[in-house]
C-alpha cells in the first residue's frame, strides 16, 4: 500500500515523498513512525530510493517494475478522451499510413508524450496493380497499388529516346507477370527474371528497375512514425545536447527502433528504464501495445514518457486507443474490399 501511494504520488508531483505527508494519505490512520518503518523496510528491499536533494523517497526501477506487475489498475478512459479520439480518426484517408501517421500524433497530443506508430505487418501483402502516368515534360510518375489499399508512387524522368508505346509494354509485363503475387516474390523476381524481359522494350532499362524497385521497396517496408518529437524536450530530465540528439537520431532509424519496441504482444507492455535494449533511454519508460486490423495483420503503438509517467492513466490510453485505431482500420479495409 505504501509502496502503492508513493509510486502514485511520485508520477503526480515528481516531488520526492516524505513519510508525514505519505502518512495522511494513507485509507487508514498510521503515524508517520510507522510509515517511516515500512520505508525503511522498501529501500532495504530495493523498490524505493534516497536522492540527494530531499530526504523524501523516490521509485526505483525494481519499485516501477514491481507496481506495474502487482498494483498498478488501469484507470478508466475519460469520455472527452474517446470523442477527441473518435473524431480524429474519423478524417477522409486516402491510405493506411495516413491513419497510422495521424494516430502517432493523435496519442502524443493526448499524453504530452512522444508516440510510436506502426502500421499492420506486410508479410501477406500482394501486388495488385502498377501504373506510369505521364505529367509532361518527359516527366513520369510511377504508381504501385497493393491489395491491402497501399498507394506508393514516385516521379522520374525519362529520355527523348523511350516512347509511350514502350512504357506501355513494360507495364503490361508487370501487371501480367506479377500482379496477385506477394510482395517480397515480386522483389525476387526483380532481381532474377524480370530485368532481362524488361531489356526486351527497354535499350537501357536501368532506370525504370531502379524506381520499379524503390516503390516495391517502400511499400514492403515497416514503417513507423513518431508524433511528439519536441514532446521530449518538455519532459527529459538530460540537459546533455549530445544525448537528446543520440535519442533524436535513434527515432530517425527504423531497425534501431524495431529493437526497442521489441517483439509485439497481446497484452499491453511496459519497458522501464535499464530494461530496454538502449542505454539511450535509461531514463525513460515504453508502453507498447498491439492492435489487430482483422485479417490485415497486427501493427504497434508505443508510448515513450519519463520513468516517472502516470502509468495507470497511460496504460488506459494506450488500451482504449488500440481498440479505437484497430476499429477505424478495419472499417477502412471493409470500404476498400467492397
Amino acid at each position: 500500500m505504501i509502496l502503492k501511494a508513493i509510486v502514485r504520488d511520485y508520477t503526480s508531483s515528481g516531488v520526492p515523498v516524505g513519510s508525514k505527508a505519505l502518512a495522511a494519505q494513507l485509507p487508514m490512520h498510521v503515524s508517520s513512525a510507522t510509515v517511516r518503518n515500512e520505508m525503511a523496510a522498501l529501500e532495504e528491499l530495493g523498490l524505493i530510493a534516497k536522492t540527494h536533494s530531499s530526504s523524501g523517497r523516490i521509485p526505483s526501477v525494481k519499485g516501477y517494475r514491481y507496481y506495474v506487475d502487482h498494483l498498478v489498475q488501469p484507470d478508466p478512459i475519460k469520455a472527452n478522451d474517446i470523442d477527441i479520439i473518435k473524431s480524429s480518426l474519423e478524417g477522409q484517408f486516402l491510405k493506411i499510413d495516413e491513419i497510422i501517421e495521424t494516430s502517432a500524433k493523435i496519442l502524443s497530443n493526448l499524453t504530452s508524450y512522444t508516440a510510436f506508430s506502426l502500421k499492420p505487418e506486410h508479410k501477406q501483402s500482394r501486388l495488385s496493380g502498377f501504373r506510369l502516368v505521364p505529367l509532361g515534360k518527359r516527366q513520369v510518375m510511377a504508381v504501385l497499388v497493393t491489395d491491402n489499399g497501399d498507394v506508393e508512387s514516385q516521379t522520374f524522368n525519362i529520355t527523348t529516346k523511350i516512347t509511350g508505346d514502350q512504357l506501355e509494354a513494360v507495364v503490361r509485363l508487370i501487371n501480367d507477370q506479377l500482379i496477385g503475387k506477394p510482395l517480397d516474390e515480386v522483389l525476387a523476381s526483380l532481381q532474377s527474371d524480370i530485368p532481362m524481359q524488361v531489356a526486351n522494350y527497354l535499350q537501357q532499362p536501368e532506370g525504370f528497375l531502379k524506381v520499379f524497385g524503390d516503390v516495391l521497396t517502400q511499400a514492403a517496408q515497416d514503417r513507423f512514425y513518431v508524433g511528439g518529437r519536441l514532446n521530449l524536450l518538455n519532459f527529459s530530465d538530460s540537459n546533455d545536447v549530445d544525448e537528446l540528439k543520440s535519442l533524436y537520431t535513434l527515432m530517425d532509424h527504423s531497425d534501431d527502433m524495431a529493437d526497442v519496441l521489441g517483439q509485439p504482444s497481446d497484452h499491453i507492455q511496459v519497458q522501464i528504464g535499464s530494461e530496454m535494449t538502449n542505454d539511450i533511454l535509461r531514463d525513460y519508460s515504453l508502453i507498447t501495445a498491439t492492435y489487430e486490423a482483422g485479417d490485415h495483420g497486427k501493427g504497434v503503438i508505443a508510448l515513450l514518457g519519463p520513468t516517472r509517467m502516470p502509468y495507470s492513466r497511460m496504460i488506459g490510453l494506450v488500451g482504449a486507443f488500440r481498440q479505437e485505431l484497430a476499429q477505424r482500420l478495419i472499417d477502412y479495409y471493409r470500404y476498400f474490399d467492397q
